[in-house]
């Protein structure tokens, strides 16, 4: 596990983000909204990245330390507060799953934003959750 921490920079609460199964809980930073398309082409000369802005965050609660996102149904841009400098297997937490919000478990070496798509009835994302794992590739 030791290898997969120290190839991870920009953990939160280390004790809380490490798992006995031997990999590493990410922690959400910002949630992007994709506002305008971006374009893929067969050769990449016409390669444009899509425009995103950042989704808005409320007050829960005015003693919280954090605010929350308040995410409809659709698809979004997580960004991670960690970086990766190695090779793992990116997973989404059981605990985003059983709230209807999924992302592609995707083999990584650096960690890209990853699409978040969240169905049913929405789904509230507190900042710092932990919304996805890696796990040694």
């Amino acid at each position: 596990m030791s290898d997969l921490v120290d190839a991870v920079e920009g953990i939160v609460h280390e004790p809380t983000q490490v798992r006995d199964d031997g990999g590493l809980d990410l922690t959400v930073a910002e949630v992007h909204e994709i506002s305008e398309p971006g374009r893929v082409d067969f050769g990449g000369g016409e390669l444009e990245p899509a425009e995103t802005e950042p989704h808005e965050r409320v007050w829960r609660n005015e003693e919280d330390d954090y605010q929350w996102w308040q995410l409809d149904p659709g698809t979004y841009l997580l960004e991670y507060n960690e970086s990766l400098s190695g090779e793992a297997v990116l997973q989404p937490r059981t605990e985003i799953l059983e709230r209807g919000g999924s992302h592609p478990t995707l083999r990584v070496s650096e960690l890209p934003r990853v699409p978040l798509t969240v169905g049913g009835a929405g789904l509230y994302l507190k900042e710092n959750a932990r919304v996805s794992t890696l796990l040694p590739r």
